[in-house]
């Protein structure tokens, strides 16, 4: 990717000069990763509205960086560069990573970019000066740990999002100064899926899904640990072993696999699996999608899983890896109660038993795991920008929106 040119407008000392509408407030976003940036268009928009209000974005530094271009190109967003976003100021900023953040002039909003804070840390060096006097402890949770949060004894965030309260306690645990800056909105996500449901048919053909045929979706995280890297060859066992005309199969794999083994590759390595009828959802499209189309998914640790799941949808589970996974989080807990796959039997009878207990469990205790604000994360959400922002919340409240049904299949999926 070539070096983005130095703006002079919406942003800069000269931008007055040359700008068509003053803006009261600049926010910038600041997109990570793809995820991150996924994560982050479910809220931009309770503010991009405002005529006193200019966003701005930028791509931040991160492992898994690439795929961030594409995705800002197809938003047709004011892009600046990075260098150039950590020299200017900025009356908000909001992310759902973490790397650089020191670096910003600007009051930040942090949000997770999963289903709440689940996977302990990697990499971590194992001392806290908040922790037990800086002893030894176990990998911290990650998002919720000093690492990820303090810089030279300071809180790098004015505002720690956290999805359900029983975050709060973590956080408290693992960064004692930043548990007062924490704000308990629910789950934007999550919000946003349950808004859809009853939009679920559209999505379907979309998706180019027939009412005769079930659709099942296998969902990977990344990782060593996921269903990507241990379990591949699921998706041909799954091929062989459902009637095509009476099932569709579609593989849901997390960005970090596309863009950090690159597209082409992961193409080529499920080419033997597309051949057999493999329906491979792209790694830009709203992920969302094929699960409120699902009939069934079948899926590992990853936040995928736990949104089928607390949406109703039946999920066969592969297994939660120890020692990775926070046992008080929502994918632990889905881990242990969810029926678990196994090789050995026919998936279309596992799938059956998998539907019949979605029945009768339903799908609220897996909701009031992931999110102890449902419904409400726009609302409290909104108004806590503003407050940063220091200007009113204009207008009326709305609901979370229902996500958008594509309208152009093409590209999208690959069958």
């Amino acid at each position: 990717m070539s070096e983005l040119a130095w703006l002079s407008v919406p942003v800069g000392i000269d931008a007055q000069r040359w700008v068509t509408r003053a803006a009261r407030r600049t926010v910038l976003v600041v997109v990570h990763t793809v995820v991150a940036g996924q994560r982050l268009l479910d809220i931009v928009d309770m503010v991009e509205t405002d005529l006193r209000v200019q966003m701005v974005y930028t791509r931040a530094p991160s492992a898994f960086g690439n795929g961030v271009t594409q995705l800002l190109n197809s938003l047709d967003v004011v892009e600046i560069a990075w260098h150039q976003a950590v020299r200017e100021r900025f009356d908000l900023a909001i992310a759902a990573g973490y790397t650089g953040l020191d670096e910003l002039h600007a009051p930040i909003m942090v949000l997770p970019h999963g289903a709440g804070h689940a996977k302990r840390a990697r990499g971590y060096r194992g001392v806290t000066g908040y922790h037990r006097g800086g002893a030894r402890v176990d990998r911290p949770i990650y998002g919720l740990d000093a690492q990820r949060l303090v810089r030279d004894d300071r809180v790098v965030p004015a505002s720690i999002v956290l999805s359900h309260k029983a975050q709060r306690e973590v956080l408290a645990r693992q960064c004692p100064p930043a548990a007062e800056l924490a704000v308990v909105a629910g789950d934007p996500c999550y919000d946003r899926m349950l808004a859809s449901v009853g939009r679920r048919s559209e999505y379907r053909a979309a998706l180019g899904v027939t009412p005769e045929r079930r659709l099942v979706v296998v969902a990977s995280t990344w990782g060593p640990q996921s269903l990507f890297a241990r379990n591949l060859a699921l998706l041909s066992s799954v091929l062989q072993q459902l009637d095509p005309a009476r099932y569709q199969v579609a593989a849901l794999i997390h960005p970090a696999v596309w863009f950090g083994h690159g597209p082409r590759q992961v193409r080529a390595w499920l080419a033997e699996s597309r051949a057999a009828g493999l329906m491979l959802i792209e790694p830009l499209v709203d992920w969302r999608v094929a699960v409120l189309a699902a009939d069934y998914v079948i899926g590992d640790h990853g936040s995928t899983t736990v949104y089928a799941s607390a949406i109703g949808v039946p999920v066969l589970h592969v297994g939660v890896p120890t020692g990775e996974i926070d046992a008080s989080s929502p994918q632990a807990w889905l881990g242990e109660r969810a029926p678990v796959l196994a090789r050995s039997r026919p998936v279309e009878v596992q799938l059956h038993r998998a539907a019949k207990v979605a029945e009768h469990v339903g799908r609220q205790p897996d909701a009031m795991r992931l999110t102890s604000r449902p419904g409400q994360a726009h609302r409290v959400l909104r108004r806590e920008m503003y407050r940063l922002l220091g200007l009113s919340v204009p207008g009326r409240h709305r609901g979370a929106d229902p996500i958008p049904v594509p309208a152009d299949a093409k590209g999208a999926w690959h069958v």
